[in-house]
């Protein structure tokens, strides 16, 4: 009895014993076969180092290409455009001008008098100088009075009732809105023509009927 038990517990330990062999075999095999696909993925071959450099000099000199087209179109836009906030703030000037020729063609006690005439013919000349200044510097105004509402030139603030005009056409100027080259400086704001109202149409008629009664 004792002795096939010191059998089983032999066998027990030798299966045990070739297990753990076995196991250790694998996993030299694996970490071998592991070994061999780093190694492999390592070590290229000439030709593929040749490519893998010829690659990243061709990305290089791309990327050194597209710096050096931003950094001129930066340049030349700098040179074109440097100026636009300058002409945008000089534009104020024009704003004033128009404001202080209402105000006096409004004034009471200057209206229709010699004085005014030439006040207003001072600051006309002064206007036209303004312009002609900023056109040398291709400084524009915006046509706009009696053309078609332009969303890209024109801002519309308000709408006019008027069954002459096609809708959607300025009939007003409430302020200039001036390019620069082939940019907008800022819009002009504008008053639009719109279709007169039907009961305001009918209302009219009315009144004329019973005028005519």
């Amino acid at each position: 009895m004792e002795k096939d038990q010191n059998k089983n517990i032999n066998e027990n330990l030798e299966s045990n014993e070739i297990r753990e062999n076995s196991e250790d075999i694998g996993n030299e095999i694996s970490k071998t076969d592991k070994e061999d696909e780093n190694k492999e993925k390592i070590e290229k071959t000439p030709e593929e180092k040749i490519l893998e450099l010829e690659d990243k000099i061709t990305r290089t000199f791309a990327e050194m290409e597209n710096q050096r087209r931003r950094f001129e179109k930066e340049k030349e836009e700098a040179f074109e455009y440097g100026g636009f906030t300058f002409a945008k703030e000089a534009l104020s000037l024009i704003d004033n001008l128009e404001r202080s020729k209402q105000i006096l063609e409004n004034d009471g006690e200057l209206k229709e008098t010699p004085a005014l005439q030439k006040i207003l013919d001072h600051l006309n000349v002064i206007n036209k100088d303004l312009i002609s200044i900023f056109s040398k510097n291709h400084i524009k105004p915006i046509e706009s009075l009696n053309k078609k509402l332009d969303p890209n030139f024109h801002q519309a603030m308000m709408e006019i009732e008027d069954d002459q005009k096609e809708p959607g056409t300025i009939v007003q100027e409430i302020q200039k809105g001036f390019t620069i080259k082939d940019r907008l400086l800022r819009p002009a704001l504008v008053g639009v023509s719109k279709k007169v109202q039907k009961d305001e149409k009918k209302n009219e008629q009315n009144g004329e009927n019973s005028d005519d009664k």
